[in-house]
């Protein structure tokens, strides 16, 4: 299956952080009153709701975009779709009630089922598919001017698990044409269990759970007398998350599904509930009892650092290692570096590379290496003093296959030459606990993390950061495609997504150590082709910095010109967007923009989206009590 493997000439590990472009706030922020006010209130079942609603729900995003349009559409708290329209000629949107959706009526048989919030998607600027959080789907004709007009009511129904024929309450993820005369929506919604099967069992005593549907459509839309027609299927998976994004690949004629777990066919048994270990269940503390012992992390094999026309490489050694006992032999594009064990040392290997491809070309004829026995010490040094060929060619590692699957370890650049030669001391302090079991924190050796992160590292706040997602493919049927293993991805941890309305998708934010990579989604040369992910762009120490924001509701990107990270604000406190740009490797600076959404009275931020109008790109923000337009950021 595909991976998510990193362009190591895209990264950059001498960035330094991000300096302070400030953009004019009255010059790019217009905000304007709402009439019709959304609202984040939804009526639901007597029974609570899951931590994963719970996490869908704050991350549900209120506003639909229209793609290549300069219209978007929200549903208000008196369930009447608001069409707003962003005028070619200024920016000053207007708002139109287009269509009223059914007041909502509480019936005993949905006591257990909750509501879901409404959503909306475009099929294109003149056609929209509104689910009412209810169970019910309208397809609305939008003109130009006026009201909608209906072009289909349907209902999704899942009697197995709601009872007396009461509708199952669905949310609408993506919409999207797999011909000219059918479209393909991507529904997902709460299982509640098999009601026939277990009619007297309590929803709540069930793990959460969620199925996502595909539901067809024929275009152009046949005409109905009015009843709420069912929807037609394609297929249907279960899994233990809410999707955080669904799309249908075109080239590959398949589709999508990005979540905490993977989408199992019906058929297929649930996976195992976790249950810990006795060694993995946290003991309690006696008294005098020291638990937070770490266990002794391997320095790497060795450090390297690089000037702009050399590269030193530093191996520790045991001391007593005779010179006889160590070959170093220099090609231009190779390492060859050999040598025989005299003592053993508990916890030490000692180096071994035959012909190992360099990451760019050396002189051979000035190249050279030294040994440093050091007697005090229990560890020498055996240093390579390689000549680049390139001056000015900056080396990512010491190896071309560095941190590949299958290639050497991953050894990052010492930034700071003169702690080149503490990967001794280092390696003294692990013998020395691997002996008596000492912590091994405090070492003092170089990291190689950007100065913007040295010593201000929290690897328990860091590791939270983003969202561990797994992809799901499913073919046109349902099927699972012959070029898949059902399983899905391994899993990756998703910082952002693509901003709804700023393209055609494909592409994601992955957390890679302190970094952000962006990758893309490749096409299709045909429909059998195994997906593959290219990684094309690197927003450095995105990862460190998205950890110090609490209050972050919505994380999306814009290709690789910015990440923004709005945050949810409250009604009294407006809430902000931090703006991080997309740079070339090699440089230690990136810009950085703030930008405040509310201004105290706008209230909690409900959805996001970019519109594209005459002027350019335009960042929309809706709010509980305004509409906030940004123009001039791109």
């Amino acid at each position: 299956m595909s991976s998510f493997t990193p362009n190591h000439a895209l990264l950059n590990p001498k960035f330094e952080g991000y300096k302070l472009e400030v953009i004019p706030q009255e010059d790019t922020v217009t905000r304007f009153g709402l009439e019709y006010r959304p609202t984040q209130m939804a009526n639901s079942g007597r029974s609570p709701l899951s931590f994963k609603e719970v996490q869908s729900r704050i991350t549900h995003n209120h506003l639909a975009m229209a793609n290549d349009s300069s219209r978007c559409l929200y549903i208000d708290s008196e369930h009447r779709v608001i069409l707003v329209d962003l005028t070619n000629d200024s920016h000053t949107p207007s708002f139109t009630v287009v269509y009223a959706l059914p007041t909502p009526i509480s019936a005993p048989a949905a006591v257990q089922i909750h509501r879901e919030y409404p959503s909306a998607v475009f099929l294109d600027a003149r056609t929209a598919f509104i689910a009412d959080g209810q169970g019910a789907l309208y397809i609305l004709g939008l003109p130009a001017e006026g009201v909608a007009t209906t072009l289909g009511c349907f209902e999704l129904s899942d009697h197995t698990q709601t009872p007396h024929l009461a509708p199952t309450p669905f949310r609408i993820h993506s919409l999207a044409k797999s011909s000219d005369n059918v479209a393909i929506a991507l529904l997902s919604s709460r299982f509640y269990g098999d009601h026939e099967a277990a009619p007297t069992q309590s929803v709540t005593s069930h793990a959460s759970e969620f199925d996502v549907w595909a539901a067809r459509f024929s275009l152009p839309f046949p005409s109905q007398n009015g009843d709420l027609a069912p929807i037609d299927i394609l297929w249907r998976r279960r899994g233990q998350d809410v999707p955080i994004s669904m799309d249908y690949d075109h080239s590959r004629k398949c589709y999508l599904l990005a979540g905490s777990s993977v989408y199992r066919e019906l058929n297929q048994p649930a996976p195992p509930s976790y249950e810990p270990s006795p060694d993995e269940m946290a003991p309690i503390p006696r008294l005098d009892e020291k638990l937070d012992v770490e266990t002794p992390a391997r320095p790497p094999s060795y450090s390297w650092t690089q000037t702009s026309d050399s590269v030193t490489v530093a191996f520790p050694l045991p001391a007593t290692t005779p010179t006889s006992s160590i070959k170093v032999t220099f090609s231009q594009k190779t390492l060859t570096v050999h040598v025989q064990s005299t003592s053993h040392v508990e916890g030490v290997s000692l180096p071994h590379y035959s012909a190992q491809q360099l990451w760019d070309g050396i002189q051979t004829s000035t190249s050279f290496w030294t040994w440093d026995r050091e007697g005090e010490h229990s560890f020498g040094l055996l240093t390579l003093h390689l000549d680049k060929q390139r001056e000015d060619a900056r080396w990512m590692h010491v190896f071309a296959s560095a941190g590949t699957p299958g290639g050497e370890e991953e050894v990052t650049e010492t930034l700071d030459p003169s702690e080149l030669y503490l990967i001794r001391e280092s390696l003294e302090k692990y013998t020395a606990a691997l002996q008596s079991g000492e912590d091994m924190s405090g070492l003092g050796l170089g990291r190689g993390v950007p100065a913007l992160a040295q010593g201000e590292m929290d690897e328990e706040v860091d590791s939270s950061v983003g969202r561990v997602a797994f992809l799901t493919w499913v073919s046109e049927d349902g099927e699972v495609p012959v070029w898949s293993s059902g399983a899905g991805d391994s899993a990756c941890n998703v910082l952002s997504i693509d901003l709804p309305g700023s393209g055609p998708g494909g592409s994601m934010v992955v957390k890679n150590g302190i970094d952000g990579a962006l990758f893309t989604l490749d096409e299709a040369q045909t429909t059998g082709s195994l997906p593959t992910w290219t990684h094309s762009a690197t927003f450095s120490a995105l990862a460190f910095v998205l950890a110090s924001k609490r209050d972050t509701r919505f994380t999306y990107h814009v290709s690789s010109k910015a990440v923004l990270a709005f945050e949810n604000g409250s009604r009294d406190r407006g809430g902000n967007v931090y703006i991080y740009r997309g740079g070339h490797p090699g440089q230690i600076w990136e810009k950085q923009s703030v930008l405040k959404v509310g201004d105290g009275g706008a209230g909690s931020l409900l959805g996001v989206g970019m519109s594209k109008t005459a002027q350019g790109h335009t960042i929309v923000c809706l709010c509980e009590n305004e509409l906030v337009v940004m123009h001039n950021i791109f």
